[in-house]
């Protein structure tokens, strides 16, 4: 695994340095996973417009080391640029509560607007907390959403 580590550092640390960003990369390690965190007062770039760059970014990166490790064990990462991922997370939590809120006050299904998969799965993940609400995710490719409903027995 600490080959891996290093592996995704250096790339990294090489992809900054061919597109002339200034950066620290820290590694934060718990028991599930590994987290790149990219410091730059260069974020604009290296994250987009509406995260576009963000998911390129890793989605690159994550291509480029399960090539070059597919015969080695599944190993968990994720990059983040200036917590610019944590506070996605958090207003993603939020939103999901409110609109469960609102869904529970009208009584009447809420489809929210398109999402990455990953996104989908931290608002599905959220409103598990709350029995009355039921969550799918409907639509293909691009448009697919998350329609929050209220749990009717």
């Amino acid at each position: 695994m600490s080959n891996q580590i290093e592996t995704i550092k250096s790339l990294l640390e090489e992809m900054m340095e061919k597109m002339s960003i200034k950066a620290d990369i820290e590694i934060l390690e718990n028991n599930e996973s590994v987290q790149f965190v990219i410091k730059t007062e260069e974020s604009g770039i290296l994250i987009g417009e509406n995260g576009q760059n963000f998911i390129a970014l890793n989605h690159v990166i994550k291509r480029i080391i399960d090539k070059q490790f597919k015969n080695d064990e599944k190993f968990y990462f994720s990059i983040d640029v200036n917590d610019y991922q944590l506070k996605k997370i958090e207003e993603l939590k939020n939103l999901a509560r409110m609109t469960a809120q609102r869904v529970r006050y009208f009584k009447k299904e809420i489809a929210m607007e398109p999402m990455t998969s990953y996104e989908r799965r931290i608002i599905h993940a959220i409103l598990t907390e709350y029995p009355d609400i039921i969550t799918e995710s409907v639509g293909e490719g691009y448009d697919r959403k998350v329609v929050i409903k209220p749990y009717l027995e």
